[in-house]
Parts: structure tokens; sequence; C-alpha cells
């Protein structure tokens, strides 16, 4: 059949109007129109000086040029409680429109699976932004410890300092002692890594577990070269570290890879971010897109080796695969975790 050029018309009019009709996503330049003048929040749910803090603003000084609309970026600390009073105040209370995201400790996403009733938040309901490192977390002591190797630790009494009650601090030095039979003296209350080490400067304690190797190459540099701070215990991560004993060299069963997992397998997510739930769907792909293209970002990487800070990113999706993998672990798995993590 034979259409006339007005009938081409006719239909393309029609056609015109019905996809003007169909609703369409926000388009890049309302990203833009909407963070145009705006300040966005990095919430650092960890004390001034820790690595969290650390690459919270190695990523403030640089992500504004990836988030479109160019907008300021600010670091805001939040301390307490092993990150979960900030990871509580950022999905219950921070804006939910895009301008606040924060980071905080690997362990906190797992607090509710742990039976923490205090953290009051689902972590499938986080907005995951990404993660700039992937964590290589160690317990090290100092020299005055007098610890040469890991063994050591299971006939000589060590005073080890961590943060709060409920932090990965704490939790690792539990773990390591319940699973391992170090002797293992714990001192709680420290603020974070960063007291720990004017602490241990002071012979107050003798270590530290779950501290990154980015931060001992970083804000421990000194220390680690001089040989003052010394790793022993090597808690996660795939490369291992030349004359240090490896958690995984105490696999014997399935099962004890699979509590391993859930205590120290998750130190993988070292950097993580993560947005409130419910921000706009266009702003969290934004988000995740500046973070990605930050840590390809020349300018950032320069800036990162400079600072000595370790960068091996993951993406929002893997985040979240990794947090939904840990999330599925059976209740036989996350009872004896809990046992392990038990004073």
């Amino acid at each position: 059949m034979f259409i006339g050029p007005r009938s081409i018309l006719s239909v393309g009019a029609v056609l015109a109007a019905v996809a003007a009709a169909v609703p369409r996503p926000a388009a890049a330049e309302d990203v833009a129109a909407f963070y145009k003048g705006k300040t966005v929040t990095i919430l650092a749910a960890h004390e001034n000086g820790t690595g969290f803090d650390i690459y919270a603003r190695a990523l403030q000084r640089h992500l504004h040029r990836h988030i479109p609309g160019n907008p300021a970026v600010v670091v805001q600390n939040m301390p307490g409680a092993g990150g979960v009073v900030g990871a509580n105040w950022l999905y219950n209370i921070a804006p939910k429109d895009g301008t606040t995201f924060g980071t905080f400790v690997f362990t906190a996403p797992f607090e509710p699976l742990m039976g923490n009733k205090a953290a009051r938040f689902d972590p499938a309901k986080f907005g995951w932004i990404g993660n700039m490192e992937e964590g290589v977390a160690v317990c090290g002591v100092s020299k005055a410890a007098g610890i040469d190797k890991f063994e050591d630790m299971r006939s000589k009494e060590v005073i080890i300092g961590a943060s709060g009650q409920g932090s990965a601090l704490v939790k690792s030095a539990l773990a390591v002692r319940n699973l391992f039979d170090a002797r293992i003296k714990l001192v709680s209350g420290y603020k974070g890594t960063a007291s720990i080490k004017i602490a241990m400067a002071r012979g107050e304690v003798h270590g530290v577990c779950s501290l990154l190797m980015s931060t001992v190459r970083s804000h421990w540099r000194d220390d680690y070269e001089s040989g003052n701070f010394r790793p022993i215990l090597q808690l996660s991560g795939r490369a291992r570290l030349a004359g240090v004993a490896h958690v995984d060299d105490f696999v014997k069963s399935d099962d004890d890879r699979q509590v391993h997992g859930l205590i120290f397998g998750i130190q993988s997510l070292g950097k993580l971010y993560a947005a409130p739930p419910g921000i706009p769907a266009d702003r969290l792909d934004a988000l995740r897109k500046a973070l990605a293209a930050t840590m390809k970002d020349a300018e950032f990487l320069a800036d990162a080796a400079k600072m000595q800070i370790d960068i091996s990113p993951m993406t929002g999706d893997e985040v979240e695969a990794v947090i939904a993998k840990v999330s599925a672990a059976s209740p036989e798995a996350v009872e004896r975790a809990k046992q392990a993590l038990t004073p």
C-alpha cells in the first residue's frame, strides 16, 4: 500500500507525540544541573589520620572533576563503634539526594548478620558505590614486643591495642586469639589506628590487628621501614607478604575456610564507599562512574603514589556481589564466627 507524503507526516507526528509522552531517564545534563553549585560530603566514619580518612581526602581532592556539574567535595569525620555510628547516620539520617556518601570499615556491613542490634541498617539497601582498595590486613607489633614470628605469640603475651567494642580492630584480635591460640591481652578504647600508633610509641601496647598494609606503607612508613613496626600475621589478601604467616596456613577444612572468609575474607573490602538507600538511580550511577573514573585519573594516581597508598579498586557491582555472598553464609558458619569473636 502506498503511503503519501501527508500520511508520512501524520505518522511521524504521532510517533513524536508518543515518544514525548513516554517517561525517560534523567539525561546527563539533568544530573549535572543538580550537582552544579552544590557540595558533596564524604562521610569518613573513623577518626582523622586513619587510613579511611587518608583515602577519603585523597579521593576528595580529585572526585569533583568526574561528577557531572563539578560540585565541591568535602570530608566529614564521624568516628564511633568501629564505623557503626557513621553507617547508622548514613543509612537513617543523611540526605538521600546524592549529596552525601560515606566510607566505613569492612566489618560494618555485616554487623546485622553477626547479631549487633546497634547496627540499624540493611546492607542490601545501601547504594554501593565502589571500593578504592582490596585490603591486605595484618597483625603487627613493635620492636619492643620482642616478637620475631607469629608462633612467638603462642608462648609470649602480647598487648594489642584496639578501638571501640565491635570494631574491626577488636574483632580481628579476638579471632586471632580464639582461633589460633595467640596469647593476646586486648586493650580497647582507642579512637583508631592513629591513636594506637601513639600508644605503641609510649609503650602502652605492643601492637595492633587488622591494620591495612596501605596504612602501614603511608601513615606508618617510618616505623615500618626502620623495623620499629613489623607485620607478624597476614589476615587477608591473595598476594603473600614475604616472611609473614597467613591465616590460610591454619585452614584444615572447608568449614575453616568459610569461617575465615566471614572474619578475614571480608577485609578485601578495604576502602568501600556507600550511599544512603533510596537516592535517585541516575545520581547513584553518576557517583559510581565518578569513583571509577577517579581511580584511573592520572593526577589522582600520581597523588596516591606520592602518598604511598595502594589503589586496587572494585566497582559498585563487585562490592555488592561480595556483600551478598558473605551475607548468604550458612547459619552454622555464622555461629562459629560469632564464637570466634567472643571475648
